[in-house]
Parts: structure tokens; sequence; C-alpha cells
């Protein structure tokens, strides 16, 4: 339920913090301490008499600095390269004089989303002597003896939206949203691992229903046990069991989704082995349905497995290939068929390849998506064959000679769309668990199923730590019989006749990121979707109709530990 005030000043952001920490605190550090008195307990067995010169101690050390075997966030889409050189890395640096050689060394990245779990995040450099000390150094890589590590983080954002022609429906919406995180890690040399990570998600002061993606009162994002296999060659193979994130490739298919407040995870069990050049996964999990006031369960009716390969021949280089299989049960459960879309009883395969790098200043990226299988259309309970297909593409450049470090990419994306639906085929294409909201404009209007979008994005980075990021959309419909698709995958608006055109309309897309220091960021951001013939022409599911050309403006501060 909202409260009856707007959520708008700095005292009742600390009273919703206070009101989280009494009920996350006592139970957090309840644990934690009978955790770390029960492993230090284990890790200090009780001393033996003086008098043993007989035998001296041999020193049994386990070498910490590869724990844990972190794998980098790949390259996503439209990627930016860094500034680097000598500069002030973060707005504290410009105030106090810091300029850097280079950029510092830090576990987060210097931008207010994050999509890589916590679990992957790397304080490792705390091995090395000299490395930069921080406020929070005390409650990471906590040794309790030398055999067990304990570490805690977490993190907390606020960020007020703007919405006019909110959904693609007249009138507006203005509200706030509030997410808090806090995790715990636990490691038995590189053998075994404990990984619990809690979600806090809130909105207020909403003038439409909140979305599903925007409220979760205190549940569990992550909660899982590893358990390494082998060492195989260069590489480590871990079992990994439980609720987890998870995050491939270009993050197209099977994302984190950071944008929203709630976030994306599963339940199940993947296995990996990653080394230096190549990563290799196997999974089997359901997706999390998120209930805002209640324990949040798997979805029994959806089972997602995969294959991933990715191949990494150099620094910055990554080529994928994966094979993904999503079982879907759910036409009794939530329908939600307009047209050509089928969400009845269906099996997806998808079947892709990826190479993103660059060249001197180019900067190049190509994925191809196809996929296959069977669905059952819910109106007609007749069988029809899957058949569909998308690409994405781009090239860029790094004018590297000039100042503020530009950057320029040219891209387009294409995914399938279904003519009719009575010819025994589904041509649209099934986007899966998609970061969209990053590729397909910051409105969520559109999504990766039945689309053309020309796309281009211009960077600039006056100062290391100031982000300024352009992109321009021109969305056409790939048939013009099937549906326009939100970010989501939910079809909202359709002319089966195809009379209202092709035309989706444009879409522009400013963020300016404020780099304040290594655990804070702030993120101001404009969008802009101008309606072609198609949103004029159309009607919302809810009535909503004609000339609505949405916008947005938000403004997001982010601070981690």
């Amino acid at each position: 339920m909202n409260p009856p005030y707007p959520l708008s000043s700095p005292s009742i952001i600390i009273r919703h913090l206070a009101m989280g920490a009494r009920r996350w605190l006592p139970k957090f550090c309840l644990g934690a301490g009978i955790l770390g008195l029960t492993f230090q307990v284990l890790a200090n067995p009780t001393a033996a008499p003086k008098n043993t010169a007989a035998t001296p101690a041999v020193e049994n050390k386990f070498d910490w600095s590869k724990v844990p075997p972190v794998t980098p966030m790949p390259r996503p889409g439209v990627f930016i390269v860094p500034p680097s050189g000598p500069g002030y890395y973060s707005l504290w640096d410009l105030l106090t004089g810091n300029e850097r050689k280079a950029p510092p060394v830090a576990p987060h990245a210097p931008f207010a989303l994050l999509p890589v779990s916590s679990s992957e995040l790397d304080f490792r450099y705390m091995e090395k002597p000299g490395y930069e000390k921080d406020v929070f150094d005390p409650v990471k890589r906590i040794h309790l003896g030398s055999d067990w590590l304990l570490s805690f983080g977490g993190s907390f954002w606020f960020r007020n939206m703007r919405e006019s022609g909110s959904r693609l429906e007249p009138g507006d919406n203005t509200y706030n949203l509030l997410r808090t995180r806090l995790h715990a890690d636990l490691w038995y040399r590189d053998k075994i691992r404990l990984f619990a990570e809690g979600i806090d998600s809130r909105s207020y002061s909403q003038e439409k229903t909140p979305l599903a993606i925007d409220v979760n009162h205190t549940d569990m994002l992550n909660l899982f046990a590893d358990i390494k296999i082998a060492d195989v060659k260069d590489g480590q193979a871990y079992l990994r069991v439980g609720r987890q994130e998870l995050l491939y490739g270009s993050q197209r298919l099977i994302s984190t989704l950071d944008w929203v407040n709630t976030r994306r995870t599963f339940q199940g069990v993947k296995t990996f082995w990653h080394s230096p050049k190549l990563d290799l996964d196997a999974f089997w999990v359901r997706p999390m349905n998120v209930n805002p006031t209640n324990f949040d369960n798997w979805d029994t009716n959806r089972d997602f497995y995969g294959l991933w390969a990715t191949y990494k021949p150099q620094r910055g280089h990554f080529a994928d290939l994966y094979f993904l299989s999503l079982d879907n049960n759910n036409s009794g459960v939530s329908p939600k068929i307009i047209g050509t879309l089928n969400t009845g009883n269906s099996v997806v395969h998808t079947v892709g390849s990826r190479y993103v790098g660059n060249y001197n200043q180019f900067l190049y990226e190509l994925e191809g998506m196809y996929q296959f299988g069977r669905s059952t259309i819910i109106s007609s309970g007749a069988p029809t064959d899957i058949s569909a297909g998308a690409v994405a593409s781009g090239i860029g450049y790094q004018f590297s000679q000039l100042p503020m470090n530009p950057q320029l990419w040219l891209r387009y994306d294409y995914a399938s769309g279904d003519k009719n639906p009575n010819d025994g085929q589904t041509n649209t294409f099934n986007q899966l668990f998609p970061f969209g909201h990053y590729y397909m404009g910051f409105l969520d209007r559109v999504g990766r199923q039945n689309i053309h979008d020309f796309n281009a994005q211009f960077t600039l980075h006056p100062q290391p730590w100031f982000t300024f990021i352009a992109q321009y959309h021109r969305f056409f419909l790939a048939n013009s019989h099937d549906a326009l698709y939100n970010a989501s995958g939910v079809a909202y608006r359709q002319d089966s006749t195809g009379q209202a055109g092709r035309d989706v309309g444009d879409e522009l897309d400013l963020r300016f990121n404020i780099h304040v220091n290594r655990h804070q960021d702030v993120l101001l951001g404009y969008s802009k979707l101008w309606a072609g013939d198609f949103i004029k022409n159309t009607t919302t599911p809810t009535g909503g109709r004609g000339n609505v050309s949405p916008d947005l403006i938000y403004v997001q501060y982010v601070i981690r530990f």
C-alpha cells in the first residue's frame, strides 16, 4: 500500500532505511555473528601445551589471491571503451585534487546500473600489499583462520520517475522506487561456497497500478551453494545449486535485468568450468515468480535449460556459441494472446552465436539467433511449428585522437514476426529473458519481437567521472499483421489486417552519469518516443488509443559497498 505522503525528501528516505534496518539487521547480524563465531572456533582449536618442542609447526596457509574465481561480465552490444590515462576518475577525486595516473582498481563499474551479480564482484585486490584502503574494508574478506573467508556487502538506490503518456496510454505517472540489497559470502578454501543475498523493492506514490517489476518486499535474490568438482587443466569446475541470477553474452536472451526494481532471478542447478580462454556452462532452472508480499516461488510451469560456451581469444574479444530451451506450460495460467502471439504449451529451442571485439579504434559486434520447436495456439488447441530468428549487428569507432573520448555506433537489430496465425507455423521470435531496456529504448515500449530497429549511439566523457550517452532509434514492425511487443514480451497493440502500417516511431534516449566516488553514482535521463502511424492507428488492450507520444524523466542515486 502506498503511504499517504509523497516520497520526495531525504527525511523520508532515511525513514525507509531505518524501517528496513529494523527488519533486516537483527537477523542478518545474528546469523553473521553465529557463522563468524562458529568458524572462528573451528579455525582455532584448543592450543596444545607450550612444552611441545619435539615437532615444529608446519605452516599450511591457503593462497586466497585467486578466490573467488570471478568471471568478468562479458562485453554487451554497443559497448563503451572507458577513459584511460591520467585524470580525475570520480567527482571526489576532482574535489580533493587526487589526479590519478590510471583508472583505479575497484570492484564496481563507475556507472549507476550494474547488471553483474553481487557474487561476481572482485575484491581479490585486497590480498595484495599496498592496495588503496577503503572505509568498508572491515566487512570484506574476513579471514576466519586460514581456511575460511567471509564477506558482506550491499547496495541501496532511489529513483524518481516522471512519465508522460505512460505505457502508451493517456495520462501521467510520477513515482519513486527504492531498492535495498544485502549479501553474505562464505568460502571454505576454494572448495565450498555459500552465498545469500536479500532484496527489498518498494514503490511509492504511483498514479497507476505498480508493475510486477516494481515491488518485492523482503525476499531472497540469491541463495545458492557452490561445490568444487575438479581442477581441469587451467580452469576449475563447480556445481551451483539454489536460487541464482543468470547473465550470458550480450544479455539479449539472458540477463539479471538491473534496470528494474526487482531484478530477475532463477532457481535450479548449474555446472560451470571457466578458464582464461574458454568458459563452459550447463544449467537447468526455473524463473522465479515475484510475489510482492509473500516469499517468492519458482514457476513450476516453465523449465529453462541450456548450454553456453564462450571463447576469449584475446582481451576484450568474446565468441559465444549456445543452445537454449524453454519448455512453457503456462497456457492455463496467464495467457496473453493477441493475433499471432502463441503462448500456449510450447517448447522453444534457440541456437545462436556471437562475436564482439575491437580492432584499433574500430568496435564491432554480430549476433545471430534461430528458434525452432512446437507450440499450441490457445484459442484452437492446434499445434504449430516454430521457425523464427533474430539478428543484432553493429560497427563503431572510437575517436581516440579527440578530447572527451567520443565514440559512435551504428546498429541494426531485427527479430521476426508472424504474418498468418492459421498457416501451421509460428514465426514470432521469443526474446526469452532479455535486458531489452539496454538495447531497444529506455521507455521499454519496444521488445525484441517482430521489429526492425535502426539505431545509433554516441558517447562522450567530458571528464573521466562524467559519462554522456545518446541513443536514437527508428522502429518498424517486421510484419504489419503481427503485434507490437513491449520490453517484457507482452503484445499490446495490433492490427491483424495490417492496415495500420509498420511505422512504430522514433525514440531518443539521453543519459548523464556522475561517478561521485567508488561507492556512489548519480544517473539522470530523458527519453522520448514520437509515435508513428502504427501507434496512432491502434489501441492498447485497456483502450488507450491515438497519438500518444510518451516521454520519461528520471534521476537515480546509487550507493554500494
